[in-house]
């Protein structure tokens, strides 16, 4: 009888060990309750299981049941498509081992947003680095249709297939935005009360980053050797090539995204030509992995600022070449759209406080070109000919449909002849479409610079206040300047 005993024990042991080691169905971190769902499009659901496992997804709005199973690997992926409704919805995922409820979950618009640490700068700003209007913007911050999902710092020599630390999924409140981006929150804010629709924002970013921390190896390693065997992840992570990519992009994909927004560029000021070649390739990078076309792709240019020196005319020590740069990449990526910030920077703290400003200006971007608002003014006034003219030089720009203006007259051009040698203009707006710019020291100019200069406060603006970007007219790489 004993034996009986100890046999049935035995077998009870092991059905039970046998049930422990299955391994119940496990979601990504983005995939959770309180989520946002881009609407009225075809998303993807996906996971992890055993092997081969059977799973049953019951979506409260679809009609029918969705039976798929785990492959060899225990990865399941399925798509699934989302309506335009405004009511919460339910997930059931069901297996064997397995019965998860995803609840409260919102069809509407997700933005990605990504960068260095002016986009990390939160609501709650910077110890003595305020974020302009952030107590306001708070104690108005209660919003059941606008969510917030926020990655942990974090780097990895390989690619994640998940998230190690997160925020989860938080609806708007005091508690929520304090710590959130704030070029992130005022923009979710604003669309979610303009579409009225829900909105979701999902926050990755991290201060001091270069953009090389954010490509993939697969496409950094055809711009330059990436060998990570001996490198310390936990040191100088944010300037590592790929580090960020695989840690804080990676386990987002395949989330479907409608577009995203970017803030970087400071950490590669010092080589223009380089950047020319990366930020692209990194939008090119991570449309490609995501499978969803030439998404919206909307970034800020870098802000004025002192960086310790202003008398550093035709070197990549002044930023004028970066901002030059990150204007260009307009044209080298699709759907693609810029917010200037030449009036809103601060000579001594490299975290401009006016973060709502920023946010707007990529607003007005989305607006336009992603949803149909043609009549939102969005892009600013960019150079495009010149003229020589009564001993002067007359500057032509596109986007200046409605005119140019400037508050208190125009300041920051200087003129050259063919001697290379910048002096100081005077410069004003004419037939209130154009700029005349001429110096007595330069009876035969041939060329003009407007702020090309590290710390500058930006005059020139469309008339719906816009700012023009510093510029020049030449390709000269031995231009010298003559101070006042």
């Amino acid at each position: 009888m004993r034996r009986v005993t100890l046999f049935i024990t035995i077998v009870v042991i092991n059905l039970l060990f046998m049930q422990s080691i299955q391994a119940e169905v496990k979601l990504p971190a983005i995939v959770s309750s309180n989520m946002v769902l881009q609407r009225n499009t075809t998303i993807e659901l996906w996971g992890w299981a055993d092997a081969k496992e059977k799973i049953t997804i019951n979506a409260s709005w679809l009609d029918e049941l969705i039976n798929i199973q785990a492959n060899k690997e225990g990865n399941w992926r399925i798509e699934v498509k989302t309506t335009n409704s405004k009511e919460p919805q339910s997930i059931s995922i069901n297996s064997k081992t397995s019965d998860i409820t995803l609840e409260n979950v919102l069809f509407g618009e997700v933005w990605l947003c990504s960068g260095q640490s002016n986009m990390y700068q939160p609501i709650n700003g910077y110890s003595g680095q305020p974020t302009f209007g952030s107590v306001m913007a708070t104690a108005k911050s209660n919003n059941e249709n606008l969510r917030l999902f926020t990655v942990d710092k974090l780097g990895s020599k390989t690619p994640l297939k998940d998230i190690e630390k997160s925020t989860g999924w938080l609806q708007a409140s005091p508690n929520s935005v304090l710590n959130f981006s704030a070029v992130a929150y005022f923009f979710g804010q604003q669309l979610q009360e303009i579409l009225d629709c829900p909105v979701g924002m999902i926050h990755t970013s991290w201060g001091g980053s270069s953009v090389q921390a954010w490509i993939s190896n697969e496409v950094m390693s055809s711009h330059q050797n990436v060998n990570l065997d001996d490198v310390d992840i936990t040191k100088g992570t944010n300037q590592i090539p790929t580090a960020l990519f695989n840690s804080m992009i990676n386990p987002l994909i395949p989330y479907t995204i409608k577009g995203a927004l970017w803030y970087q560029g400071e950490s590669n000021r010092n080589e223009p030509e380089n950047y020319k070649k990366l930020f692209p390739a990194m939008v090119k990078d991570w449309r490609t992995r995501w499978g969803i076309g030439d998404f919206p792709f909307f970034y800020v240019q870098i802000a004025p600022y002192f960086y310790g020196n202003n008398d550093v005319f035709q070197t990549v020590a002044n930023t004028a070449f970066i901002r030059e740069t990150q204007l260009q990449c307009l044209d080298l990526i699709p759907n693609s759209g810029i917010a200037i910030t030449m009036d809103i920077g601060d000579d001594y703290c490299i975290h401009p406080p006016k973060k709502k400003e920023v946010a707007d200006r990529l607003l007005f971007n989305a607006l336009n070109q992603t949803y149909g608002y043609k009549a939102i003014d969005h892009a600013s006034p960019i150079y495009e000919s010149l003229e020589v003219k009564d001993g002067g030089i007359v500057l032509k720009f596109k986007n200046a449909e409605t005119g140019l203006y400037s508050h208190n007259g125009l300041s920051g051009f200087e003129i050259a002849g063919d001697d290379k040698v910048f002096y100081p203009a005077n410069a004003k707006i004419v037939s209130r479409k154009n700029v005349f710019a001429k110096s007595d020291k330069v009876p035969n100019p041939v060329a003009v610079r407007y702020a090309w200069r590290n710390w500058i406060i930006g005059t020139l603006y469309d008339t719906n206040l816009l700012p023009a970007s510093s510029f020049r007219t030449d390709e000269w790489d031995d231009a010298t300047q003559v101070e006042k």
